[in-house]
């Protein structure tokens, strides 16, 4: 088994490359939320979420390495005598491990914000998301806090409040799962067939095609979120690894989304048909029950903020189907 001093210079070498994969995908995303916001169609909510939660993994990533230039690359001694004690808190760490919770809860809040708009501003579909999403947060900065008073120089949290521990990353994850859920039962749900009527292929694709973003983008999370709460149970060095990857992973899930969306690329995003598809930030306002009884699709896509629509136009065929505010 390694020592947790090996395990934390692991964490940061590991850290290092995703906050570099993290960064470039963050310049990438602007680039496309920019090119929409020329247009007046810039989500501020999305925005200032995607921004804020790239300033906290720096932040992070920035007191990481401070860390280690202190305690390795500045030591006149040899860097193998300076192992020992790698991973013992400090002041500066304890920062760190709190703007772990921190980015683990805006990431948990631009979902949510998705999930909202989908709902139509349905509050109560998203109560349990978001208890769960502060309750974990609230179980972190207790952690902390039980950690400066007890062991203020301990690598890993003392045994009595590792279950506490486990609940911080474990309610965050039912936040993920839930609101990922919700999600998918929603674009489910709103392109569904119905009984009296037939939908184009091309809105069934791109339906689908928006579940599985959602889906694929929640698996990455999950898998790292889920690794996470294993290794902090069984009291495993290796945790010192994962716990500082799922920093830059909670931002890199949710850019991912954001760039796929505004390219149109997903799983089965090819459409051959005569519609439209097209991608731009269009977040269209709530149809009134029936107003779409007498309309043919005409265009469908997706927006870079997270916005999955279908477009229609009077005519004689079938009725359309109206998906808006929330992937």
């Amino acid at each position: 088994m390694i020592s947790n001093d090996i395990a934390a210079l692991v964490g940061f070498a590991c850290e290092s490359a995703l906050w570099g994969v993290y960064g470039v995908l963050f310049v990438i995303s602007l680039g496309l939320l920019f090119r929409r916001g020329r247009k007046g169609e810039l989500n501020p909510t999305v925005f200032a979420i995607h921004c804020l939660l790239f300033l906290a993994s720096t932040t992070h990533y920035a007191i990481e390495f401070n860390h280690f230039y202190t305690t390795l690359a500045s030591s006149p001694i040899l860097p193998h005598q300076c192992v020992d004690g790698y991973a013992n808190e400090t002041q500066p760490l304890v920062g760190a491990d709190i703007l772990i919770s921190l980015c683990d809860l805006l990431g948990d809040a631009m979902l949510i914000y998705r999930c909202w708009a989908m709902w139509r501003g349905n509050y109560w579909v998203l109560v349990l998301p978001v208890l769960s999403a502060v309750a974990g947060f609230g179980c972190m900065m207790q952690v902390a806090h039980f950690v400066v008073t007890l062991s203020p120089t301990a690598p890993a949290p003392p045994p009595a409040i590792v279950p506490l521990t486990v609940a911080g990353y474990a309610l965050p994850l039912c936040t993920n799962v839930m609101a990922s859920g919700l999600l998918v039962l929603k674009i489910w749900w709103m392109t569904r067939p119905a009984p009296d009527a037939h939908t184009l292929r091309s809105t069934a694709r791109l339906a689908h095609s928006a579940m599985a973003v959602v889906v694929e983008s929640g698996l990455i999370y999950l898998a790292v979120q889920l690794v996470l709460v294993v290794l902090v149970s069984l009291g495993h060095p290796a945790e010192g690894v994962v716990g500082v990857i799922a920093v830059q992973i909670y931002g890199i899930a949710p850019t991912l989304m954001v760039i796929r969306v505004a390219l149109g690329l997903s799983t089965g995003s090819t459409i051959s048909n005569s519609a439209e598809v097209v991608s731009q930030i269009a977040w269209t306002p709530r149809r009134m029950p029936g107003e779409s009884t007498t309309r043919v699709l005409e265009r469908s896509g997706c927006d870079s903020d997270g916005g999955f629509y279908a477009e229609a136009k009077a005519g004689k065929s079938s009725p359309s189907i109206g998906i808006a505010d929330g992937v």
